[in-house]
């Protein structure tokens, strides 16, 4: 019997198998960091201090882990549906043109708790919009939707670029970039939460978007394991055979799963366009589609997972600008060779140690 098919329990599955790949990619970073002349261990402490060593800090990892709950819950959904949207990129670029358009049309007009949920709808229309375009291709013309998600992100980022340049700019700047958004276009800060326990949010622009984020991941864990739909969706990525077999419609279910996740994706946009820099920039994404995919399958495609994946995520981010500030001989390239460490154990090596796990439980079970 393979070992790919051995149920264990959850605390090996969520909670072993995933501290065990995080452990190897930080001894692998360890070594890395000692070959170049450095302490691993200071390094380690200044990762921790500058991510979680001030509020201000705190407040840069949550800002950067906001992202990434967005784009892990928009991955998570198509996965469950058997479908592995690598889109979400070119999605939150859409979503960032709905919540921009929302944020000029109303913030002269009305308050901001008025604008963001037309904004919230906004970004997540658009980025269901755009993946509407790579679901269709694959539900009814049989086109992979790994490679049409991919081309997507490429054309969502150079039609973002013509807006900006010839549509959205400022007349008589250079910058491409919308007017940034008044008060009524702004989501404010979250700096009540660092008061809480004693400390100051700074320059951070941790923001609403993060509760919104919350609110996503709440409302995916009852659509996936509370809802018909959600069912629907896990059984067709189990096995699509069965699916048809039960009478489950192939493209409906295809089309729904990429829309909801389309519009996740889409709403990652509120937190830098509208939460951090009022504006509508070219690459305010920053890689945070991409960073999604680990987030995602380090939590198991699980809401709760994706949340502690996407604050570790935040962690590496921030503490990493603090260790190459601090340590010059570990330059930022060093800082990403660490983040794609981590990224290839917790998503490509996954399961590395699952055959030897399998075995050692199976052993003790039997005794």
């Amino acid at each position: 019997m393979s070992t790919a098919s051995v149920p264990l329990p959850h605390w090996i599955t969520y909670g072993l198998i995933p501290v065990l790949n995080l452990i190897v990619a930080f001894l692998i970073s360890g070594f890395v960091v000692w070959l170049i002349g450095e302490s691993p261990l200071g390094a380690l402490s200044l990762l921790i201090e500058g991510a979680l060593g001030s509020g201000e800090g705190i407040g840069f990892t949550l800002y950067y882990a906001t992202s990434f709950i967005f784009t892990g819950l928009s991955v998570a959904v198509a996965i469950h549906a058997g479908l592995f949207n690598i889109g979400s990129e070119g999605q939150a670029y859409l979503g960032g043109l709905g919540c921009a358009l929302a944020a000029l049309a109303l913030d002269r007009f009305v308050p901001w708790y008025v604008t963001m949920p037309v904004a919230v709808v906004g970004a997540g229309l658009f980025g269901a919009a755009w993946a509407s375009i790579p679901a269709f291709l694959q539900a009814k013309r049989g086109s992979h939707i790994v490679i049409t998600t991919i081309m997507f992100n490429y054309i969502g980022a150079a039609l973002m670029v013509y807006l900006l340049v010839h549509v959205l700019i400022v007349p008589g700047k250079m910058a491409p970039e919308t007017r940034t958004f008044l008060e009524g276009g702004q989501l404010p800060k979250l700096g009540w939460v660092m008061n809480l326990f004693g400390a100051k949010l700074g320059a951070a622009p941790f923001n609403v978007s993060f509760l919104i984020a919350l609110v996503a991941a709440y409302f995916v864990w009852l659509l996936i394991w509370r809802t018909k739909l959600g069912f629907e969706m896990r059984t067709l990525g189990v096995s699509p055979t069965a699916a048809s077999y039960a009478g489950i419609p192939y493209a409906r279910t295809v089309m729904i799963a990429m829309l909801l996740s389309g519009a996740l994706a889409g709403m990652m946009a509120l937190n830098p366009v509208m939460g951090s820099s009022a504006r509508l920039q070219v690459e305010f994404v920053g890689g945070a589609g991409f960073v999604g995919i680990a987030v995602s399958l380090m939590g198991r495609n699980h809401p709760v997972g994706i949340i502690f994946s996407a604050i570790l995520f935040g962690i590496l981010y921030q503490g990493g600008d603090w260790v190459s500030f601090e340590m010059p001989n570990i330059t930022r390239e060093m800082i990403l060779v660490i983040q794609g460490l981590v990224i290839l154990f917790a998503g490509a090596l996954e399961y590395m140690f699952r055959p030897a796990l399998v075995r050692i439980y199976q052993q003790f079970k039997v005794k």
